[in-house]
């Protein structure tokens, strides 16, 4: 199935509230952090009993706004948060960006801004992929859309896929790309199981970007994915919240069926997929982002607060490190694990510097 490209839309101005000191372009630039575990207003977060000999803590930035995805090109991370901004840390040091969208982003629960991946000739472009929720005449909706960065601000120019259905919860919102180059994108259920087993319907689906920019239905049957990796083989993994409890955790092929809402957890059913790991029947991840480092799949946890290690030959969990409240997203990059608290998106309980960016130095060592 192929889903029709749209027409670039007029911009307009949204810009989020930021709580920190504009500059005479209106970024916000919040004063550099130390490269320690510690941050300026509190004490070192201590998850020291959770972390292997040689393994180390270093909290890279603070004071995040309900941070969603993260993005690095060379020794600037990006990172999206939900309100409407883009930070770009540097040793440290937190710039906020005003993103101009061509619609306000949604109130719903949930919403806002999310996926953010930089394109592959972004030193050149200055572009990037983002995942947006807004609201449509009959209701919140979501697109897929080119920001291109100036010295000011990031803005929007150009629509991908368009309309995407969405509800109060269960938007998917993430963006990453392949070992290849291949943009993909989860799409939640919206809350309407069904539509994960529509092939008209984008919901409980993840999808790729075709050449030409038109996207294409690549997997079903899911229920609200936040989290994409490949292997060092080029294997796709995937890791979406379950109903309550039965988080999932996926081996990803092109054309196959993982079973919402007819089949979860460990349950079987010929012509239906079942996952490689599963939170089982009492327990609940909430899983979000998702990184593959050093032949582990690392995995956010909101509701676990926790960095969850998984072995994905066996799919079994093999290390949680907690300490740091609840994580939305993780990046790796060869050396180490990075990933961001989400402490102050309305559900956590944040301490002061939340959120953070963190590296774990060493991880898996």
């Amino acid at each position: 199935m192929r889903l029709s490209f749209a027409a670039a839309a007029v911009l307009v101005l949204f810009l989020a509230a930021c709580s920190g000191k504009p500059d005479s372009a209106g970024r916000e630039t919040v004063p550099a952090q130390p490269d320690s575990s510690g941050t300026r207003d509190g004490p070192a977060v201590d998850a020291s009993a959770d972390l292997n000999d040689g393994e180390q803590i270093r909290v890279l930035a603070a004071d995040l706004q309900a941070p969603w995805s993260i993005a690095r090109h060379g020794d600037t991370f990006y990172v999206s948060e939900r309100a409407g901004t883009i930070a770009e840390i540097t040793a440290g040091e937190v710039r906020r960006m005003a993103v101009n969208l061509s619609a306000p982003l949604s109130g719903a629960a949930e919403a806002g801004l999310m996926g953010f991946v930089l394109k592959t000739d972004f030193p050149e472009s200055g572009e990037a992929f983002a995942f947006y929720t807004y609201d449509d005449a009959s209701g919140p909706a979501s697109r897929i859309v080119t920001l291109r960065r100036d010295n000011e601000a990031w803005t929007e120019t150009e629509i991908h896929l368009d309309r995407i259905p969405s509800g109060r919860v269960h938007h998917g919102g993430r963006l990453a790309f392949s070992p290849e180059g291949v943009l993909f994108a989860t799409i939640g259920d919206r809350m309407a199981p069904d539509t994960a087993q529509d092939p008209d319907s984008p919901n409980g689906k993840i999808v790729r970007m075709e050449p030409g920019g038109t996207f294409r239905i690549h997997s079903l049957g899911h229920r609200n994915p936040q989290g994409l990796a490949w292997s060092d083989d080029g294997t796709m993994y995937a890791i979406e919240h379950g109903q309550n409890a039965h988080d999932e955790l996926n081996r990803i092929v092109e054309g196959r069926n993982y079973g919402w809402p007819l089949i979860e957890g460990t349950e079987q059913r010929e012509g239906y997929e079942t996952p490689i790991a599963t939170s089982g029947p009492d327990e609940t991840w909430a899983p979000s982002g998702l990184a593959y480092h050093d032949g582990a799949l690392y995995a956010g946890a909101l509701r676990g607060e926790a960095l969850l290690v998984f072995d994905p030959a066996t799919g079994k969990l093999v290390r949680s490190i907690g300490g740091y409240g609840r994580i939305r997203d993780v990046y790796a990059d060869g050396a180490s694990v990075f990933f961001i608290t989400n402490n102050t998106d309305g559900r956590g309980n944040p301490r002061k510097g939340d959120d953070r960016l963190i590296e774990l130095v060493n991880a898996g060592k």
